[in-house]
């Protein structure tokens, strides 16, 4: 990989990182379901327009636009305002390699190798570990939350799969216009009509920055330069940079909002993200392979003399 592309990368996996500081401002302000619809509202007006439609089904950007705006990033949100930090939002998030590996097994016939299974096997013993923090920094009700997200993100990569469309921004695009107005409808059954009536007393710059930050730096460009480097690199060169997203959400929860930053989650951020990274190791780690290519070096050794 070229060094500006490495580094450039690694400025969006910071910009990914402290968005989930820019959430939180946001929530501080506003409803939380609100800001979202008001993020996915910036994202799509009025680039749309300019924006011819993918050639998929409606079904799909449907489907996609609510799992992603609801299920991700509103159920993300509302996790951040229950009480959970920014920066254990953003790990959570990644227990998304366990519901992934599901998922990619039933639906989508993918292999379950060992480097899958004891990945995640190390990312479930970060959750446990997470679950038993006294901290503060994660809520029984935000971890609920956020693992439900961590689930639908998964859900996403499956409905991608299923519309198979090259036209990755366009998809993004036209999908997020499903996002907005569910999001407003769930934000009103949950919090009463004030949340849209008394908008404009509640609004102020805080809340706007949050949503255009969220809209334009993280969602639009973030997600352009992104497909673009997959495009241009393998995968496996390109996915493991993700793991460095949590790292700078936790600094940034650190640096913005002075949240604790205690062993147990130093703990629990090392086996999710060693679990994240072996599970993407293209080279497998299954011991019963090791040996058999010893076996195999062993004899071909003896034949040779």
């Amino acid at each position: 990989m070229k060094k500006l592309d490495l580094c450039l990368l690694t400025a969006l996996m910071a910009l990914w990182g402290f968005n989930f500081s820019v959430i939180k401002l946001g929530v501080n302000n506003i409803d939380p379901l609100v800001l979202t619809a008001m993020r996915f509202t910036f994202a799509v007006f009025p680039l749309i327009f300019f924006i011819k439609k993918p050639d998929v089904k409606w079904r799909y950007l449907i489907s996609y636009g609510l799992t992603f705006g609801i299920g991700v990033w509103g159920l993300t949100t509302l996790a951040i305002d229950a009480g959970t930090s920014s920066g254990m939002a953003s790990l959570l998030l990644d227990m998304s390699v366990v519901s992934g590996l599901l998922i990619g097994y039933f639906f989508l016939n993918e292999k379950l190798t060992f480097n899958k299974l004891f990945g995640a096997t190390l990312a479930l013993i970060g959750l446990f570990i997470i679950m038993q923090e006294q901290g503060g920094s994660v809520t029984v009700k935000g971890l609920i939350l956020v693992l439900a997200a961590s689930l639908f993100w998964s859900i996403n990569g499956l409905i991608v799969k299923r519309a198979n469309t090259k036209s990755i921004f366009a998809f993004n695009i036209w999908a997020m216009l499903f996002a907005p107005l569910p999001l407003l409808l769930l934000a009103v059954v949950s919090h009463g009509h004030e949340v849209i009536t008394n908008l404009h007393l509640d609004i102020n710059s805080s809340a706007i920055f949050s949503a255009l930050f969220q809209a334009y730096p993280t969602t639009l460009l973030g997600y352009w330069f992104w497909n673009k480097m997959i495009v241009k690199y393998e995968l496996s060169s390109v996915a493991p940079m993700t793991l460095l997203v949590p790292v700078f959400a936790i600094l940034g929860g650190y640096w913005f909002y002075q949240e604790a930053i205690v062993l147990s989650q130093i703990l629990a951020a090392f086996f999710i993200l060693i679990g994240l990274f072996i599970s993407q190791l293209a080279v497998s780690l299954n011991p019963a392979l090791f040996q058999k290519a010893a076996k195999k070096a062993a004899l071909e050794k003896i034949g040779n003399k």
